[in-house]
């Protein structure tokens, strides 16, 4: 029967460095000897001999904030052009998650944004998290359904 702290790491003593020759660890604690790492006080993490270290060699490039919304923006042309290649049926309701099944948009995108560039014929339902104004009124003009998530 296993207890909760019977497995091989808890059991294991934990080695004493420093005490005496017959410990195995004794004289230099495993140290080797002299040189800048056998002393005490040392850190020379990305230390190069002198060189100019690779981070500070490379340009500060770009920021990501973590508050960021993935938002895919879709373009009506783009739509009409799904449509008329029969990738996207004008029956189907048109969802954030049927654009990324047929992989239109990017998987990490969290929301859809609906923009009015081009035309569209076809009459679509469509949901969308966001819609522009003159989206929004090409779609009514077509005569096509538009939810809008809150």
């Amino acid at each position: 029967m296993t207890t909760l702290n019977s497995t091989k790491k808890f059991i294991r003593k934990k080695i004493r460095v420093g005490r005496g020759i017959g410990s195995g660890k004794g004289k230099t604690s495993g140290r080797g000897v002299k040189g800048q790492k056998s002393r005490s006080g040392v850190a020379i993490k990305s230390f190069e001999g002198g060189q100019m270290p690779l981070y500070r060699r490379l340009p500060k490039r770009g920021f990501n904030s973590i508050n960021k919304n993935n938002i895919a923006i879709m373009n009506l042309e783009k739509i009409q052009s799904f449509i008329d290649k029969n990738v996207i049926k004008t029956s189907d309701l048109i969802t954030r998650d049927l654009l990324i099944k047929h992989k239109l948009i990017n998987k990490n995108s969290q929301k859809l944004k609906i923009l009015g560039s081009g035309n569209i014929k076809s009459k679509i339902n469509l949901e969308a998290d966001l819609v522009s104004k003159s989206a929004l009124e090409k779609l009514e003009k077509a005569g096509s359904n538009i939810q809008l998530k809150k």
